[in-house]
Parts: C-alpha cells; structure tokens; sequence
C-alpha cells in the first residue's frame, strides 16, 4: 500500500501540525510518521466536521458513545454523519435507516425531504458512496499486490479498474504510468502521469513522475517546468533538485543548475549520487571559470580614471 508522510498529510488538507496533534491526543487518529490511503478518509472526515466548528473533544465523547449503543468499530468511516445547527453543535450519525444522538440516547426525526430540516447534513459520504471508496481502496490494495508479485498486466487491470470506479484517481494514475515508463512505452506514461497532475495538483511526486517522461521525450524545457513544480510543492525533494540539475546543463542552463547541485548535496551527501553530483559541480564550476576568464580577456582594454567593476564573484561551499 502507498503510504503518506505527515508532510503529505498536513499539505493534502491544509491542516497546521497543531490541529494534528490534537486530534491524535484525543484518539481519533493514531500518532504515525506515515499514514494510509484509509487513515486519509478518517482525516478527511475530521477536518470536514472541524469546518463545522466541532471540537475534538465532542467528536471524541460522540464517537465514543456511537460505539457503545451501535457496535461499530469506527463510526467516522461506518456511518454517515449530521450536525445538530440548533442550540450546542454536537454530531449525530445516520445508521441502518435512522438517525442517532448518541450522547443523548435519542433517536432523531430526520425532515430533510420535505425541506424543513432537524439535521444539518455535512459534506461527507453517503453509503453508496463510502461502499464506493471502500471498494476503490480494496482494489488498489490488489493492484499494488499483484505489481509486487510481478503480475503486471493483472495489476494494470486492477488499476484500470480503479480508475473506472474513482476517475482521477491520483496513486493508480502514478503507478500505471510507471508501469507504462518502465516499458518504455513514454507517450502513455506521460498520459497517466499528467492526468495525476491534473487530478492532485498538489501531488509533488506526479509533477516528478511527469519531468522524468519528458526528459526521456528530450522535451527538457517542459521536463524543467515539471521539476520545478516538484520542488515548489516539496523544497527539501532531493531527487527532483537532482534531476532538475541534470536536465538544466543539458538545457545549457549551468548557471541554474548550480544551485540546485548544491541543494540536492545539502538534501543527501552520501552515496554515489552526491559522489556523482560534487563531480558534475565541479565540472559546471571549471567551464564556467574558463568562460569567465575567456570574457575578460576578449574585452578591450582602455585607459580611463574609472574605477573597473567587478565581475560577480561565486562562493560554494560543497
């Protein structure tokens, strides 16, 4: 299974660590340094409920509560939710045909058919729905499976199947389009690849994925827009500073590729990629120190009382 790191967390839904935290001290998601594809619908549900101004206190005693009069292991993801507008804000769940306050131990008249409604429904799934992500889930789970064991084309299949079911699908996307990149096959890698960028344009990995194809379809200059792209959504992306470094000076662009040398080197130092990169630095160094001195000594020498300016000078420390 594709995993999320809490960076990913906090940039995917534009929560602050703090809110994070609170929320895993009051159990409502584990304390993790990675996260699944279905610890993100839990998220997804909090934050929604936090839009709601209901605090994580309230959503702990009502799920605590649901779980005692219903049984269900995860009432944020089992049942569909409805917030209460009059009096305090508190959070009541639709389950097996009736809606429930289960704090109060109540059952609620819900009138949302006829216009004049009890509950305020939120933006959350409906059954139909959940099933829906619950299978899109499961048969991404196959895919992956069926890919690690070598069943390629089963695992394409799977994925398709994904993609049938949840259009846009950004992971499926992403790992059909490496499938398609590992067979060379670059015109549909480059198809799968965009369309996780257009589903996720916050998916710093598709906008990787995407200057990879192109850099093999010798489109450098969209491959560099691609990598910068990655690193804008991820700065500390030492790959993509690596691949954009590379795909600069083939571009004729040393200068810029530069910097990024130094910062992949920052990034990670060891191993034969920084041993590769400190060696494609000094060669970028050398040829522009010899075209520096071949500029100064074209240019004309004339008397004059003027002070001569400096040529900018480059410190890099590797």
């Amino acid at each position: 299974m594709n995993s999320y790191c809490r960076k990913d967390v906090l940039r995917i839904f534009r929560i602050r660590e703090q809110q994070l935290r609170i929320w895993e001290r009051n159990g409502l998601i584990a304390c993790a340094d990675n996260y699944t594809f279905q610890d993100l619908g839990q998220l997804r549900k909090l934050r929604e409920l936090g839009e709601h101004r209901i605090s994580a206190g309230s959503i702990r005693n009502a799920v605590s509560a649901m779980r005692a009069v219903s049984g269900l292991a995860d009432p944020l993801l089992q049942a569909s939710l409805a917030v209460v507008p009059c009096g305090p804000r508190r959070l009541t769940f639709r389950h097996s045909g009736t809606v429930v306050d289960p704090i109060a131990g109540q059952y609620l008249l819900d009138f949302s058919g006829s216009g004049a409604s009890a509950l305020a429904p939120i933006a959350v799934a409906t059954l139909s729905v959940r099933e829906r992500e619950q299978e899109t889930v499961r048969l991404f789970a196959k895919a992956v499976y069926a890919e690690e064991a070598g069943h390629i084309d089963e695992a394409l299949e799977r994925y398709e199947d994904v993609l049938d079911l949840t259009p846009g699908h950004a992971p499926s996307a992403i790992n059909m389009g490496t499938i398609f990149y590992n067979r060379r096959d670059f015109a549909r890698a480059e198809q799968f690849y965009r369309m996780a960028t257009e589903s996720d344009g916050t998916y710093a990995l598709a906008f990787f994925d995407l200057g990879n194809v192109l850099d093999e379809l010798k489109r450098m200059p969209q491959a560099i827009v691609a990598y910068r792209r990655a690193i804008t959504l991820q700065p500390h992306y030492a790959d993509a500073h690596y691949n954009l470094a590379l795909a600069l000076e083939r571009n004729g662009q040393r200068r810029s590729a530069l910097r990024h040398w130094t910062s992949y080197l920052r990034l990670d130092g060891t191993g034969p990629w920084a041993t590769h990169a400190r060696t494609q630095l000094r060669k970028t160094l050398s040829v522009l120190g010899m075209e520096l001195v071949q500029g100064q000594a074209s240019r004309p020498r004339h008397a004059s009382k003027a002070r001569p300016a400096k040529e900018p000078t480059l410190l890099l420390v590797v």
